[in-house]
């Protein structure tokens, strides 16, 4: 899983369209070690390493199903796992201090598993809207393959609520295909709409993306692959 966030954590499954890494998920998390938060250790680490763009976290094996849900009502709310500085399969560090943390889940975000005999690649391009406060990310939403992952931080002209978001806000960039080459990329400024579950309006936004922490194309590919793609060449993952 990858982790993000400075203020708060979170917790983003890396999925594949095969079992059991079929499923796209998205949690809010807390780190305990011997009883006491941690998560300060883990501000600290990220702040202190500006230029390492991803964390990971290694679980213990687990069912993903049971922490992540299926309609978001997770059976389990929580679970153990190690924290590293990097991706843990491409040279990522363990940090010793966040090495076999308990993770308590505060909430499911987002939780979609993928069945490829029925899903359909949507024609859009849509991002889940996920962060608190200030700190604010886009996920993009995966469908069907050929497909990429992606998380970056952003910043919007209008001010969402902890509630909004946790009711699911849906952005999508107008006039753009749904693929990796028109993803959205770092220090973009671009218009796009946003709708809040639930609600009838739709809200025009002006966006500014800014670090673009994840970026996979070849592990959501038809077959998929671990070489580097293209995309991933250029974008530098």
């Amino acid at each position: 899983m990858m982790v993000a966030g400075e203020q708060s954590i979170f917790l983003s499954h890396l999925p594949m369209f095969m079992s059991p890494h079929n499923f796209q998920g998205i949690l809010e998390v807390s780190f305990t070690k011997d009883g006491k938060t941690v998560d300060e250790i883990y501000f600290k680490d990220r702040q202190s390493h500006p230029k390492v763009k991803m964390y990971t976290l290694q679980p213990k094996p687990i069912k993903p199903v049971s922490v992540f849900g299926l309609d978001f009502k997770p059976t389990s709310r929580s679970f153990r796992g190690t924290v590293f500085r990097g991706h843990l399969e491409r040279g990522g560090q363990i940090i010793d201090a966040l090495r076999e943390v308990d993770v308590t889940v505060k909430r499911v975000v987002y939780s979609r598993k993928f069945d490829v005999k029925q899903l359909q690649k949507s024609e859009e391009l849509e991002y889940i809207l996920f962060g608190s406060g200030q700190e604010l990310f886009l996920a993009h939403v995966i469908s069907a393959p050929p497909d990429f992952d992606q998380i970056l931080s952003i910043k919007i002209d209008r001010t969402f609520t902890d509630e909004e978001i946790s009711t699911k806000v849906r952005i999508v960039i107008p006039n753009r295909t749904n693929a990796a080459s028109q993803r959205l990329k770092a220090k973009e400024k671009t218009q796009a709409r946003g709708h809040i579950t639930g609600a009838h309006q739709f809200l025009d936004l002006q966006i500014e993306a800014g670090v673009e922490f994840y970026f996979e194309e070849g592990e959501l590919l038809n077959p998929a692959t671990f070489d580097q793609t293209a995309e991933e060449k250029k974008a530098g993952f």
